[in-house]
């Protein structure tokens, strides 16, 4: 007697309503749980009705599939970031599937919970929800966190350290002698890390550092906080990513302060945009090329089945980059500023 459907869902040890899913809705189970009734049907000789048999090829679909999940596709930061994903994936025959979550917390909590049954792997870059709670959602889907910082998790971080000093050194060097920092979203790893190390850093110069209120990390944000950066009495900002930094420069000229005779701006990010802006940025290059390729290479050794820690940190150099953004203190400053 030929097996039933039944006798399937009996030998993978799942109810009925699930194995007939594998069939007609195969998208709705996790790569795990149809994989099982794939093989169950495999090893009985179970033969779909025409027109359902997909089931299978979906199951293979997704055992190589990974989310790599990103808060703005269109900020060209994590457009490179995706990129590199895509590239690391086709090398490692790993199909990424990308999901915007456009900063929203809710959206992200939201795509989490989706994406586990339908992933065999997670990459959430820069996410706005806490590391354990990302951690939750995934379950047992395995998942690298990237600029979020756990030790329950494998995370890559952009490590500001080298970026910011080079970038306090070079302006204390220029004669600059009170700095302002203008922030990213209270939910970014990334904003927290770095005015830390900004404050600890400027301290150790011998520099006053204002840190300003939060922005929006676009262009409007830096326009709408230079009016604050001009009245704190800086003579240069360090904005939260090239974005904001353009959105300075472009704000401050309307003010009638010019970059960089009158205000000295550094970004974060070096994207493509920096260098062929007016003037052209000073930044510091984040390497979120080869954060995506780390993480995709983490994924694919965890779904090998290769050994290795259940969870490790790898942390990728910044490097300053000048251009014409930045100069040195304006001449009256810099005479008030003598004894």
């Amino acid at each position: 007697m030929a097996p039933t459907l039944t006798d399937v869902a009996k030998h993978a040890g799942v109810a009925l309503s699930t194995a007939s899913r594998a069939f007609s809705e195969p998208d709705r189970l996790g790569p795990e749980t149809l994989r099982k009734v794939v093989e169950a049907a495999r090893e009985l000789g179970y033969e779909a009705p025409h027109g359902r048999a997909a089931g299978a090829v979906t199951a293979d679909e997704a055992q190589d599939t990974v989310a790599v999940i990103v808060p703005d596709v269109a900020n060209p930061v994590f457009g490179s970031f995706v990129k590199s994903a895509q590239h690391e994936g086709w090398h490692r025959q790993l199909a990424v599937v990308l999901a915007d979550t456009d900063f929203d917390p809710g959206h992200e909590r939201e795509l989490l919970a989706h994406l586990r049954h339908r992933a065999a792997g997670l990459v959430v870059c820069s996410p706005r929800l806490e590391a354990d709670e990302v951690i939750g959602l995934a379950g047992d889907t395995p998942l690298v966190l990237v600029n979020r910082e756990t030790d329950r998790a494998h995370c890559v971080l952009a490590d500001a350290a080298d970026g910011l000093r080079q970038t306090v050194e070079y302006l204390a060097a220029l004669g600059h002698r009170k700095l302002a920092y203008v922030q990213g979203s209270s939910r970014s790893w990334s904003n927290a890390h770095r005015v830390g190390l900004a404050q600890e850093l400027t301290a150790r110069a011998g520099l006053e550092l204002d840190v300003l209120g939060r922005q929006s990390e676009t262009v409007a944000g830096g326009n709408a906080a230079a009016a604050g950066v001009v009245a704190s009495g800086a003579t240069a900002v360090l904005a939260h990513n090239d974005l904001v930094a353009m959105g300075i420069v472009a704000g401050a000229r309307a003010l009638g302060v010019r970059v960089p005779e009158d205000l000295s701006v550094v970004g974060f990010d070096d994207i493509p945009f920096a260098e062929v802006s007016h003037p052209a940025l000073t930044s510091i290059s984040v390497p979120m090329a080869r954060a995506a390729a780390s993480a995709l290479k983490r994924i694919s050794t965890a779904l090998s089945g290769a050994g290795g820690p259940r969870a490790d940190t790898l942390r990728l150099a910044t490097q300053l980059h000048v251009r014409g953004s930045t100069g040195p203190v304006p001449a009256r400053t810099a005479q008030l500023a003598r004894p």
